[in-house]
């Protein structure tokens, strides 16, 4: 038999913190099987001061390390696509034991570049979000960080919102839930800059997990939560081998004003934070003269109003910026030394499954040689969950 869900069901299942999903669930045998998600429409104009940002995922969504600087300004640029729209499953199911068992897969086409194209059909292959099983306090497979806080996302069209402080990262892992208390082993990885700048190294040689302790408190007033990282950077490849230490703490929280308005909140620093901060505008560690790693230390911070003008209408006023602490003689002047960013939005929900919004964003970016670039976008979204 066909039941309907309650919205915050989702909400506690951390599916999603910038949409409300409805979803349906049926029985098979001892299973029970939920599914939902949403289609959405973005349509972006975006003028860059200082260049062109090239076609992909900052064309798509705000990528605060993408803006350009040191370029020649250009025309604006349109650009329109349905790639956020979601479909998850869930799973239920009643164990032998008497206990139940719980398993997530969620799905979209956001940042599959380079498959597929504009030309003609503009299709884009699946990405794995979500997948992951809970049984008892355990959580295991990939889901958000436990070091990063959903309820301190803002209420936004744009694909996170409040980026370049904030910390965004899904990733396997194991996480253990006592209360309040969370603590997880999550799957590493290190971003490095070569000695006196250049592109992005990758490794995968990190010989132990990230590991993260956190703690929510939630109420009626709102949440908080505080989370600390350690982390090993790590490379061995092209004759280097080395490693060295990172860590970081976050600070965040929603604050209920009303029941409609709210504050959302986060303050994040560390040395070696890069990858989970801003999107990874900064590396983990720069590499010395010696093959040497070195942590770099990135703070960022980020606060969103949110108000309700009328029942189906409303708005979000929202700061975000972030400071990387680089040192110009290791990683060259071309780096990234902040990035900020304004923006403001107005959202109509027609139905409680049909939302439209219009949302403007100012952004700059400045490099270590004191250049910068700013942004500016309009993007309209039209979404409709099911």
């Amino acid at each position: 038999m066909l039941t309907k869900k309650p919205l915050a069901s989702l909400v506690a299942l951390s599916f999603s913190a910038l949409s409300s999903q409805a979803f349906a669930a049926v029985t098979f045998g001892d299973t029970e099987l939920t599914y939902g998600g949403y289609i959405k429409l973005d349509t972006m104009w975006t003028d860059t001061s200082d260049g062109q940002i090239p076609t992909g995922v900052g064309r798509d969504f705000y990528v605060p390390g993408v803006t350009p600087v040191g370029g020649t300004g250009e025309s604006a640029t349109f650009d329109a696509h349905a790639r956020q729209s979601r479909f998850f499953l869930k799973t239920a199911t009643t164990l032998d034991n008497g206990k139940k068992i719980n398993g997530t897969l969620e799905f979209d086409m956001m940042s599959t570049y380079p498959i597929g194209d504009e030309r003609i059909s503009n299709g884009y292959a699946p990405e794995l979000r979500h997948a992951f099983l809970t049984y008892d306090n355990w959580l295991m497979g990939q889901t958000w960080s436990t070091f990063m806080d959903l309820a301190s996302l803002p209420d936004s069209l744009d694909f996170i919102g409040n980026t370049d402080g904030v910390i965004f990262a899904r990733q396997a892992q194991v996480r253990y839930t006592n209360g309040g208390w969370q603590v997880a082993l999550e799957n590493p990885e290190t971003t490095v800059t070569p000695n006196g700048g250049g592109a992005r190294i990758v490794t995968d040689d990190n010989s132990v997990p990230d590991v993260v302790v956190k703690y929510h408190h939630a109420a009626n007033w709102g949440s908080v939560a505080l989370a600390v990282m350690a982390r090993q950077l790590s490379i061995e490849s092209a004759g280097l081998d080395d490693s060295t230490n990172g860590y970081a703490v976050s600070l965040s929280g929603k604050y209920n004003i009303s029941a409609t308005d709210d504050i959302r909140f986060t303050i994040n620093s560390g040395e070696g934070l890069g990858r989970y901060i801003g999107l990874n505008t900064s590396n983990d560690a720069v590499l010395d003269a010696a093959g040497k790693l070195d942590a770099i230390k990135v703070t960022g911070y980020a606060l969103a109003y949110k108000h309700a003008w009328a029942d189906k209408w409303r708005s979000s006023l929202i700061y975000s910026a972030q400071h990387i602490d680089n040192d110009a003689q290791l990683t060259g002047l071309a780096v990234t030394d902040n990035t900020s960013s304004y923006a403001v939005n107005l959202i109509y929900q027609a139905a409680s499954k049909l939302m439209f919004g219009v949302e403007l964003r100012h952004a700059t970016r400045e490099i270590l040689s004191g250049d910068e670039g700013d942004l500016n976008r309009v993007q309209f979204s039209a979404k409709y969950d099911f």
